[in-house]
C-alpha cells in the first residue's frame, strides 16, 4: 500500500524475497503507481478493495494519518499486515489495531527500521547498562513527513531504538522545539530518564544543510559510537585499571579499540524478511504492535511537551 519513495523499495524488494509472491500494490496516485508498475514490473490496482481481496498480507507505506484506516481495513479481512512507523497517530488508533489482530490471530508488525541497522546489529554484543545515550538524526527538508512533527517523521526512529537498547520504563521526559517551515514541529529535542538513572538527550531536525544519524552509548565498560548512515561504529572498551596517573597516560593506555562494521545487508530488506518469516511461524515478531505503542507514546508525549512549553514561552512574553 503505497508507492512513494519509501513504498517503491517494498515492491522491489518483495519481488524477490524467498518466502511469498508478490501480488502488487495500490497507490492513490495513478501517474506515480502506472510509472512504479512500468519500473518494476509488479501489478498496480485500480482498487485498494480488490488488492486487498487477492492478498494474504499487506505492508503499508501511506502517509503516516492513513495508516489506521487502511490497516483497519486489513485486519478485518483477515491479512497479516507490517505498517511504517509511527504505528498511528494516536495511542486509541495503536490500541484499536493491537486488539484487533489478536482477535483475528494476525501478525502487526511496525517498520522500526533502525533495529535492523548494520552498526546496531554489530554493537548489541557490546552494549551492557548503558547510562548516557545522545543521538543526532538530521536531514534537509523535504515534503515527505511534513504531514506530522518531525518527533513523529524522524526522532521516533530514536525513540524506538533507544526504548529497546536500554530495556527499561521511561520515568520522565523534557522536550523543546520549534516550527520552521513546516507549520508544526521541525526541530525538536527530548531528554529521556529511565527507571536506574540512564538519562538519553535526542535531537532530530528536518532543516538541516547535512545529513547525520549518529547515536552513541557511554556505559561503565566503554564508550560506543555509531553512524546509522554508513552502518558502522567504533567500540572503546576500558582494558585495564591505571592507578598512577603521574606519568600522563595517553588514552589508548586504557581503552582498547573494537571496529564495529556491519554485513552491509539492506536493512529493509531484513525486516521485510522478517515479517514475511514471522507471517510463516518461522521466526519471531521482530517489533510488535505494543513495541510501536510504546514509541508512539513516548513520541506522543514530547509532543505535548513541546506544544507546552511553546505556548507557555510566547504566552509569557
Amino acid at each position: 500500500m503505497g508507492v512513494g519513495s519509501l513504498g517503491f523499495h517494498h515492491v522491489r524488494l518483495l519481488r524477490d524475497l524467498p518466502g511469498a509472491r508478490i501480488v502488487g500494490f495500490y497507490d492513490i496516485d495513478r501517474e506515480r503507481a502506472a510509472s512504479v508498475e512500468a519500473e518494476l514490473g509488479a501489478r498496480g490496482y485500480p482498487d485498494l478493495d480488490q488488492l486487498l481481496g487477492d492478498a494474504d498480507a499487506v505492508t503499508i507505506a501511506v502517509p503516516t494519518n492513513a495508516h489506521f484506516s487502511v490497516a483497519k481495513a486489513a485486519l478485518q479481512l483477515g491479512l497479516h499486515v507490517f505498517i511504517e512507523k509511527p504505528i498511528t497517530t494516536s495511542l486509541a488508533e495503536a490500541d484499536e489495531l493491537i486488539e484487533l489482530a489478536k482477535r483475528t490471530n494476525r501478525v502487526v508488525q511496525v517498520g522500526h527500521i533502525e533495529r535492523f541497522n548494520g552498526a546496531v546489529r554489530a554493537c548489541e554484543p557490546y552494549l551492557k547498562d548503558p547510562l548516557f545515550v545522545e543521538s543526532h538524526r538530521l536531514a534537509p527538508f523535504g515534503k515527505r513527513g511534513t504531514d506530522v512533527a518531525v518527533v513523529l517523521d524522524l526522532m521516533i526512529h530514536d525513540i524506538d531504538l533507544i526504548l529497546s537498547l536500554v530495556k527499561r520504563p521511561v520515568t520522565d521526559v523534557r522536550a523543546v522545539g520549534v516550527p520552521v517551515i513546516s507549520g508544526s514541529i521541525d526541530i525538536a529535542n527530548a531528554r529521556l530518564e529511565f527507571e536506574g538513572g540512564a538519562v538519553a538527550n535526542i535531537t532530530a531536525s528536518r532543516v538541516s544543510v547535512q545529513r547525520q544519524r549518529k547515536i552513541r552509548f557511554f556505559q561503565p565498560s566503554g564508550y560506543i559510537s555509531l553512524d546509522l548512515g554508513k552502518g558502522t561504529g567504533e567500540f572503546y572498551r576500558r582494558k585495564k585499571r591505571q592507578d598512577d596517573l603521574s606519568q600522563t597516560p595517553s588514552l589508548t593506555d586504557f581503552l582498547e579499540h573494537v571496529s564495529l562494521r556491519g554485513d552491509q545487508e539492506e536493512p529493509l530488506r531484513l525486516e521485510l524478511q522478517c515479517f514475511l518469516d514471522t507471517v510463516a511461524a518461522e521466526a519471531p515478531l521482530a517489533v510488535s504492535g505494543e513495541e510501536g505503542r510504546l514509541a508512539l507514546a513516548v513520541a506522543l508525549d514530547i509532543v505535548e511537551r513541546i506544544e507546552r512549553h511553546h505556548t507557555h514561552v510566547f504566552d509569557s512574553n
